[in-house]
């Protein structure tokens, strides 16, 4: 799951949420330490989950699709197509205006906790509300920006043209992943934040 994912699975807890997004930003647990106890619980659910998918069966298979062409970055591929899949479920957003409004909810949430963001996601946040990337993961040319700016922030992945062209021709498989995927991730969570 990309920023959409981790947004949603963080079931407007705005601690839990934060730490959902800035988890790859945090490395080690000094690092850890550093926050409140409820962003600490969303930057260690945020790892969990990223665990969870990179193993779930049908993210492997999805990958597949990827793995020639880009190595290990498919599965950051794969991260960000399932925030496609997400924002078109109409399971969990009924239509475009409960997608909208989720995501200016989550932006407003963010914003009570600047001071904990760390330097990175300080960076690029303005322009992830500005542009609203959580809203724009509905749309295919939204799609493309989003694999462009994950070409972008990696330093070793080859142009991503090629993994929109296969996300783009293969859809309705991918498609059928995330489905065999996203009940099994809703489960797993709902069971990490009840332990």
């Amino acid at each position: 799951m990309n920023y959409l994912g981790h947004a949603f699975l963080s079931y407007d807890d705005e601690e839990l949420l934060l730490g959902n997004m800035i988890g790859d930003h945090v490395k080690g647990k000094v690092a850890l330490e550093a926050f409140p106890a409820g962003i600490r619980k969303g930057i260690i659910l945020h790892r969990k989950i990223d665990e969870y998918a990179d193993k779930h069966p049908a993210t492997i298979r999805a990958k597949l699709l990827f793995r020639e062409h880009y190595g290990l970055y498919a599965g950051a591929i794969m991260d960000t197509l399932y925030d496609h899949f997400l924002a078109n479920d109409p399971k969990i957003f009924i239509n475009e205006t409960a997608l909208l409004a989720f995501t200016q909810h989550t932006y407003a949430q963010l914003g009570k906790y600047e001071q904990y963001f760390p330097l990175k996601f300080a960076a690029y946040f303005p322009n992830m509300k500005l542009h609203n990337w959580l809203y724009h993961y509905r749309s295919l040319k939204g799609m493309e920006r989003s694999l462009g700016g994950l070409f972008r922030r990696a330093q070793h992945m080859p142009d991503v043209g090629k993994a929109y062209e296969l996300f783009v021709t293969n859809y309705y498989h991918l498609n059928q992943c995330y489905y065999d995927f996203i009940d099994d991730m809703i489960k797993f969570v709902k069971n990490e934040l009840a332990a």
